[in-house]
């Protein structure tokens, strides 16, 4: 072990390195649940031994196998020192460490026994050790991270690049952090807040409302997170990223929360004050007949959209989970602000309402599942006054950078967006205040480039100088004219 504290860029090499391990074994689409499994497990292992000493010296021998000292209890097969020192089938020892530390600690129930580390054709002994003594070099505990967060950070790298590694398959779980960022901002979440996620992924909406918390000097604690995720395999990240990032109140349910929403009370749905997420665009199969048969929440006043695209019934599920004085922040294809038929209604009826604020159109290809430009809408229960029958447009599109599989929004990007956003006037050829009224007139289409002028202006012409060019090119003619009736001549033709 290397006695200096481990620093954020030394982490993330790491980390990464560890992947280099799983390269031609498995699908890079798969690396991150084994290693996120190994990276949750070693720092469990060493906050662990690193409680058991401090409970030792200060409380004594007898104390130190007590699980009730701990937030996490380790029980003997799961500890690191057991596991590494195990050199014959390695992922059926893996597999019991995880199903120890479930018996042991009800919070982790179900997320590490779905990672199954016993498929010797996949993942060798060879293989598994190597992983194992890679995660032996550094120690997680905390008092050898530089850091108190280092561990949330750089699981936020991973995600990120497995995200990129894996392609169009990355973009089912991680929204770019920058993205989320940026709405996280705009929604500006405050203490004792309820931030819910409804299709939560790995987690970052949640996370980084904590993180703007704590930037503006208050403690995380004083902010509750809630949040709901169908993939179990991402269900399994999105609770592993919370733990790491100390989020150990954090409440992180499973299942489809279009046909069973768990987070209910009283036979309605809970309400919260900030409701952020980046659903499945155009998500087909969303149990539209099933709900229009039963839908005992009535999430859907507004009406049904397409069966093969659930954007508005995303929608109208995070303002039905709102409070009559919170926002919600969503994320989708620009397809979600112009089409007609029954989505046309429902967004006609959203903005007759009055609760749409805000329209930002983003770049194209920020995403890692498609390279359409997405757009931000953000929706208001209780709009500022001189916002009422007003929406603003945002034409973000052109700031980017632009990287090589990626485009990326950068820190002057986001901040350029949440100025507008909070002062909410007029910038030429960037943002426009517009009345209800015109929107109406526009038949309720929210295209942002409708309302947003981004023309280049025609550069003026000189008329005097275009008439003499036309002379210059008129003499030229008739000079070459005149030679070609010359050869012509020359060769006995009559010109």
């Amino acid at each position: 072990m290397l006695e200096e504290k481990l620093n954020l860029d030394k982490l993330k090499s790491h980390l990464w390195e560890s992947a280099n391990i799983l390269r031609g074994s498995i699908d890079s689409s798969d690396y991150k649940q084994y290693i996120f499994g190994m990276l949750f497990l070693k720092r469990l292992s060493d906050v662990f031994e690193e409680e058991r000493e401090r409970i030792r010296e200060e409380d004594g021998e007898d104390f130190v196998d007590k699980p009730l000292f701990y937030d996490f209890y380790v029980p003997e097969k799961a500890r690191w020192e057991h596991i590494s020192s195990v050199t014959e089938d390695i992922g059926a020892t893996l597999n019991k460490a995880f199903e120890a530390l479930e018996e042991e600690n009800p919070t982790l129930e179900g997320v590490l026994v779905s990672i199954d580390f016993n498929d010797k054709e996949r993942l060798p002994d060879t293989v598994l050790d190597g992983l194992i003594q890679h995660f032996s070099e550094y120690s997680l505990g905390n008092q050898d991270l530089e850091d108190p967060d280092l561990l949330g950070r750089a699981y936020e790298y991973l995600i990120d690049k497995f995200a990129d590694d894996a392609g169009k398959k990355g973009g089912e779980f991680y929204t770019p952090q920058e993205v989320v960022k940026l709405l996280v901002k705009i929604a500006d979440p405050q203490p004792n807040h309820r931030i819910y996620d409804p299709c939560c992924g790995s987690g970052g909406m949640l996370i980084y409302s904590a993180e703007n918390l704590r930037e503006k000097g208050y403690d995380t604690s004083e902010i509750t997170l809630y949040g709901q995720e169908k993939n179990l395999n991402t269900w399994a990240i999105c609770k592993m990223n919370m733990l790491l990032h100390g989020h150990y109140d954090a409440q992180i349910a499973k299942g489809d929360t279009m046909i069973d929403p768990e987070f209910t009370e009283g036979g309605s749905l809970q309400q919260f004050d900030r409701v952020l997420a980046n659903p499945m665009w155009n998500q087909k199969r969303w149990h539209k007949e099933e709900l229009k048969d039963s839908e005992p929440f009535g999430r859907f006043k507004y009406g049904y959209p397409p069966k093969n695209k659930a954007d508005w019934a995303w929608i109208q599920h995070m303002l039905a989970s709102t409070t009559v004085t919170g926002q919600v922040g969503v994320v989708f294809d620009n397809g979600v602000l112009f089409r007609s038929r029954s989505e046309g209604k429902i967004r006609k009826k959203v903005l007759q309402d009055d609760l749409v604020e805000a329209v930002i159109a983003l770049p194209a290809n920020l995403f890692a599942n498609t390279s359409s430009p997405g757009c931000i809408l953000i929706l208001n229960k209780d709009k500022a006054q001189e916002r009422k029958d007003k929406v603003i447009f945002i034409y973000a599109e052109e700031d980017y950078e632009e990287l090589s599989n990626q485009n990326k929004l950068r820190a002057e990007d986001i901040e350029k967006i949440v100025n507008a956003y909070q002062e909410y006037e007029d910038r030429e050829k960037y943002c426009r205040v517009v009345d209800l009224e015109e929107i109406e007139r526009n038949d309720f289409n929210l295209n942002v480039p409708r309302y947003v002028d981004t023309t280049e202006p025609e550069e003026p012409v000189d008329i005097n100088q275009v008439l003499g060019e036309l002379d210059q090119l008129e003499q030229e003619y008739q000079e070459i004219d005149s030679k070609v009736d010359g050869y012509l001549g020359e060769l006995g033709y009559d010109a």
